[in-house]
């Protein structure tokens, strides 16, 4: 049979879902590989945020308290992450906390304090699009705090996290991690486009050059502050769309929610794409 390129408009006013799509696309022989995986990620992304509505839900009706926690490189896709987990939500119990740098009040505060004020009220979902962990990587790795600083800070972090713990904040921490090249990848696009280039800054160039500064404040950050009461969860993000996912079946599968039993996709994470730090494995995802 030989093979059809082309779908006619008479074709597309004829189609009324993505299954019957799928069909003629069959029938035609039209070469849909790429069409087929987006459908596929569409449809799994809508079935999950599905879920993170009857996960609100719940935490609503429960009074819950839950954080989820945001960090990575430079470019590794923490904001669109956060923007398909909230595109759905009720914005009336979830909120997006995206801090600026310190002011010189903020400055001569416990360094916490300003990111206490923030933590979720009884019923609400918080992302954090980084969090406290800016002095952990990023502010000794930019020279934007003293030895001194970093050093309390990493002793505090699990005494703090604990005490959130023992009053009932659900704290997910994500370390989304991204290659070096791909990094370099995501950075020329962003260049290279009017609609992304605001997100481009200095600080991202710093970030190739001191690729192996930050691995090692990294990795001391997981050695420091991983707890079975706050463990770490590393997500690989070379591919996008597969990171959002993901993402969301490992904040679901912490739950047992109304209506979970009832969910028409899987809600267990890939190990291969999620996984959970552990000290005793040297296991570098981004180098």
């Amino acid at each position: 049979m030989e093979k059809s390129s082309k779908l006619t408009i008479e074709d597309y006013e004829s189609i009324k879902t993505n299954e019957e799509l799928i069909s003629l696309i069959n029938k035609k022989q039209v070469f849909f590989k790429h069409i087929e995986r987006e459908l596929a990620y569409e449809e799994e992304l809508r079935n999950l945020q599905i879920e993170l509505v009857k996960l609100q839900r719940w935490i609503a009706t429960n009074k819950k308290r839950v954080a989820v926690i945001f960090e990575g490189r430079d470019a590794a896709g923490k904001g669109g992450n956060i923007r398909r987990f909230m595109e759905h939500l009720n914005p009336r119990s979830s909120r997006l906390v995206a801090l600026n740098k310190p002011t010189e009040v903020e400055k001569g505060q416990w360094y916490f304090q300003r990111y206490i004020k923030e933590l979720p009220n009884p019923g609400e979902i918080v992302f954090f699009d980084r969090s406290w962990y800016n002095r952990a990587v990023v502010e000794p790795v930019m020279g934007f705090c003293t030895e001194k600083e970093y050093e309390e800070f990493l002793l505090q972090v699990p005494e703090f996290e604990h005490m959130l713990y023992e009053d009932g904040v659900i704290i997910i921490k994500f370390w989304l991690s991204i290659s070096k090249e791909e990094q370099l990848r995501r950075f020329e696009g962003r260049e290279g486009e009017p609609l992304k280039r605001w997100k481009f800054s200095p600080v991202d160039k710093k970030g190739q050059e001191l690729w192996e500064k930050y691995t090692h404040y990294k990795e001391e950050m997981f050695s420091k502050t991983h707890t079975s009461y706050c463990p770490w969860t590393i997500i690989k993000t070379n591919s996008k769309k597969v990171a959002r996912v993901e993402a969301m079946r490992h904040v679901l599968s912490q739950f047992k929610y109304e209506g979970k039993d009832e969910a028409k996709t899987i809600l267990i994470p890939d190990p291969n794409v999620v996984m959970r730090y552990y000290r005793s494995i040297n296991k570098v995802i981004d180098n």
